[in-house]
């Protein structure tokens, strides 16, 4: 078991062609959130937040990310090429 600093929190990310929704869309800074991406689209997609970044999720598969926000903006995207311009990206806050 380990502590870890500041709340923690899991959040829902649902990745379809070629969107992202996020079961949130800020949380307090300092918090742990623990981004659980799961692929209900066709196609492999990862996310990437705060230079951390899933490895690519199959469809109907889900991975987890952990990442501590400090206060500000962040934005998040999947690096498959062509993915964010098609629409997979969008910002997520720490206030």
């Amino acid at each position: 078991w380990m502590r870890t600093f500041g709340p923690s929190f899991t959040l829902n990310v649902t990745a379809t062609e070629f969107k992202f929704v996020l079961s949130k869309k800020t949380v307090r800074a300092g918090t742990t959130v623990v981004f659980t991406v799961t692929n209900k689209g066709k196609i492999a997609h990862d996310f990437k937040i705060n230079g951390k970044k899933t490895p690519l999720i199959s469809p109907g598969k889900s991975a987890t990310l952990s990442v501590t926000l400090k206060k500000g903006s962040f934005k998040y995207t999947c690096t498959v090429p062509g993915h964010a311009a098609a629409g997979m990206k969008g910002t997520f806050k720490a206030t």
